[in-house]
């Protein structure tokens, strides 16, 4: 392996860098979303008996000792139960506008590099094909016979950065598009248990 990267060149550094970068975002993401995760038509089914009993502050306490946005958000609307239904809708609507840039946190450098590990690859296979031809010159204005050991280096380098950009961004652009559905579902689900709190906080007014 290491004589793979090294026949890589400078440009194979950079898309190692790119991978455990992907690596460390993915496992760091798949950690948050996970312990978000919480039975919401449960949650939602338990606010509810409490509210209907009017007993907010059992209510609020739960929202405290459960982790995750869509606890957090309904905490935000349960704590102005006894305000209008706008009122209501805005204090979960502010909640949510800081909890979704949480759940979408560093996607953005998933993307990146699945758009810019192809393009190293690329690059890589432009400078090793450079080393070729300029060997060719070399040789070729000294009249010496062209070795095609000599041409190896460079056709390596070119060779194994496109593929190395490639085996990189395909998995990546995969796990952002999986990291993005997860984040997609969370968002439904936030949305879903705020109408429902709406509605029941309105009807209990």
């Amino acid at each position: 392996m290491w004589e793979f990267i090294v026949k890589g060149g400078p440009i194979m550094g950079l898309i190692i860098v790119c991978s455990i970068m992907a690596f460390a975002v993915f496992m760091e993401r798949m950690w948050y979303l996970r312990a978000a995760k919480i039975d919401t038509k449960k949650f939602m089914q338990e606010i509810s008996n409490k509210v209907k009993n009017n007993k907010v502050m059992q209510a609020l306490d739960m929202c405290n000792i459960t982790k995750g946005p869509i606890a957090r958000i309904l905490k935000s609307g349960i704590m102005k139960y006894d305000r209008s239904r706008q009122d209501i809708k805005e204090a979960i609507e502010d909640a949510g506008v800081h909890e979704v840039p949480l759940l979408e946190k560093n996607l953005s450098v998933l993307a990146t590099i699945a758009h810019i590990s192809p393009l190293l690859g690329l690059l890589g296979t432009v400078v090793g094909m450079l080393k070729s031809f300029q060997v060719i010159e070399e040789k070729a204005m000294s009249m010496v016979p062209i070795n095609p050991g000599a041409l190896a280096g460079g056709i390596w380098e070119a060779l194994i950065t496109t593929v190395a950009g490639l085996s990189v961004a395909i998995p990546v652009y995969v796990a952002y598009n999986y990291l993005v559905s997860r984040v997609d579902n969370f968002v439904l689900d936030m949305e879903k248990s705020a109408t429902e709190l709406v509605n029941l906080l309105s009807e209990q007014g």
